[in-house]
């Protein structure tokens, strides 16, 4: 979970409060965080807070957190005036980022705003903080979104941002005195060998440049010593964030925004020009208020939270939250602040009334039944089957149910029909529910060309499908899925392992393709059949059966697969879904 390091001074007085450490820890509950520890004494006290969610970006860092306390427990209505949106554009002064088309299918998406005001210790090292915070955690570490702080001065707009030749294109990276290429970078600089990768997958590299031909950084990797050293007293500074995602990069510089207007520096927008469609169109003045609104219906918030409200106690609550909302006819409609954009269903609301309302307001209740705890027999079988593989020398990993289009599907060589798509996700990097263990296993893979071959990795875990058959829509299976890599990987070996599962596991092989009679000892047997799976090398892949019913699929890996996740190396995958495979 995220951590920050905030000055206990500066927090207080931002917050407007001056509690004792005790009495922090009962405030911090309602931004769902708590105190992890202290360092020094009096005014160099340094509190270490750590938050035990990560949907809220906009309190990781002292001005975020301080405004959280601030807004809950003093009614504080921060304004924010300098936010464009749909149908109001805010006055941009002449700065503008003009984008380059060849960005398109490299890194498509920037932001960017001034601002003015004194850069202090304080500010720099909490600028910092909120930097990587922000970068590392919700920018998935520069994947998504990257930022970079200037000196605005030494910039000439507009700026460019363009795709470079990572060859002939050349500056000195910042801690350095020496120009390298881009491609150098990847190579020699310390933050090019971190993340250099990101960059690396696409021909051209993306670069940030004033318009009299001064370099200001080559994201998401670094910027230039010459205009990206930002030190104690600059009093303008020029921030823009790129990325692949526009719903995050954006939100991302609104945060920051926020942070700055709240030390009181004066925010100034900048406009962003697009040749290509975005979901906020060709033009875009930064910071951009995009969210809409969210609506939910009073009788289920009293339902789910076992209270009686009326409108303006809901109304109240969420005022405490900092979140301005409108009660017609039963029905709450809220309006998140431009700094927020985790209210993705109408639950996200109810969370934000339960803590306004406050968790003292609620009576515990006894459970009215009582139940015995153990392990379901779907858990038990799960864990002897991570024991099984374990034995056999593969890795167990642990991944994300969540994932983009691009890796669940279009890497994946497949149609995406039976994907769980969801509605109103926060970035489109957690889009989909994943069908299968496969492209979590292969994205692995892809970052794991240094480590020695074989690899042989697996995980025992949940996938779901759509099916309208079922009454909810989709159906949720426990699957075990493997991937092994090397030199020597073909289906032979693929089959072998799955004899030697199916024989630990107490199932045999059944000599009629497609069918699966019962064995001489009541367990059922399996047996497999020529698989016409896309992900898979045709004839290299075999469909596995139980019961007479589609249980799996193990084979060579496709070479297109393979060159979708820029893996060089054979490979090979399987994957069973174990709901089939328990004898209950």
């Amino acid at each position: 979970m995220p951590k920050i390091e905030v000055k206990q001074q500066a927090f207080f007085h931002q917050a407007n409060m001056k509690p004792t450490l005790g009495e922090l820890a009962d405030l911090l509950p309602v931004l769902k965080s708590e105190v992890d520890g202290s360092e020094g004494e009096g005014a160099a006290t340094l509190l270490k807070l750590e938050f035990n969610d990560t949907n809220r970006p906009d309190l990781w860092s002292t001005a975020g957190a301080a405004r959280g306390l601030r807004v809950y427990y003093q009614g504080w209505d921060p304004q924010y005036p300098f936010f464009s949106s749909v149908g109001k554009k805010q006055a941009d002064g002449g700065r503008k980022v003009v984008v380059e088309a060849g960005l398109k299918n490299i890194r498509p998406y920037c932001s960017a705003f001034a601002v003015a005001g004194k850069v202090t210790d304080e500010v720099l090292v909490d600028l910092i903080q909120t930097q990587e915070k922000l970068c590392h955690n919700f920018g998935r570490k520069r994947r998504t979104f990257a930022m970079g702080v200037f000196r605005s001065p030494m910039v000439k707009f507009p700026v460019h941002y363009r795709a470079a030749d990572p060859d002939t294109t050349k500056f000195v990276p910042l801690g350095m005195t020496e120009s390298l290429s881009l491609r150098e970078i990847c190579k020699k600089h310390p933050k090019g060998l971190e993340y250099g990768y990101i960059a690396e997958a696409h021909p051209k590299f993306p670069l940030q440049q004033s318009d009299d031909g001064r370099i200001l950084s080559f994201p998401p990797v670094i910027n230039s010593a010459d205009l990206g050293s930002v030190e104690v007293g600059d009093t303008e500074l020029f921030i823009e964030i790129t990325g692949t995602d526009l719903p995050a990069v954006t939100l991302a510089a609104s945060i920051v925004a926020c942070d700055l207007a709240d030390l009181g520096f004066e925010i100034l927008p900048v406009t962003v020009e697009y040749p290509y469609d975005t979901p906020f169109g060709r033009e875009v003045t930064f910071p951009y208020q995009f969210q809409v609104p969210v609506d939910v219906e009073l009788e289920y918030v009293n339902r789910l939270l076992g209270v009686n409200l009326i409108g303006d106690q809901a109304q109240k609550a969420l005022k405490k939250a900092g979140v301005f909302s409108r009660y017609e006819n039963g029905v709450l409609t809220v309006f998140p602040p431009p700094y927020r954009n985790d209210f993705l269903h109408p639950v996200d609301v109810i969370e934000d009334v339960m803590i306004g309302h406050g968790m003292e307001n609620f009576e515990p209740e006894t459970p009215s039944d009582a139940t015995v705890g153990r392990l379901s027999a779907e858990e038990l079988f799960g864990r002897q089957v991570r024991d099984l593989m374990i034995g056999m020398g593969f890795q167990e990993m642990i991944y994300n149910y969540l994932g983009s289009k691009k890796d669940f599907i279009d890497k994946m060589n497949i149609s995406g029909h039976d994907v769980l798509q969801i509605l109103n996700p926060m970035t489109e990097n957690y889009e989909f529910v994943r069908n299968s263990v496969a492209p979590n296993l292969l994205e692995t893979e892809a970052a794991s060309a240094h480590a020695v071959y074989p690899h042989h990795l697996f995980e025992v875990g949940k996938i779901v499908r759509l099916d309208p058959t079922d009454n909810q829509g989709s159906v949720t299976r426990n699957s075990l899925g493997w991937l092994s890599a090397g030199a020597d990987e073909g289906f032979n070996q693929a089959n072998a392992r799955v004899a030697s599962l199916f024989y630990y596991l107490g199932v045999s092989r059944s000599d009629t393709p497609g069918e699966s009679p019962k064995g001489v000892a009541g367990v059922r047997d399996y047996s497999v059949k020529e698989s016409s799976d896309p992900r898979f090398i045709p004839g290299r892949a075999a469909d596995l059966f139980v019961g007479g019913h589609k249980c799996g699929v193990f084979g060579e890996v496709n070479p297109q697969v393979l060159e979708n996740w820029n893996i060089g190396v054979p490979a090979t995958l399987g994957e069973v879904d174990l709901d089939s495979l328990l004898v209950k």
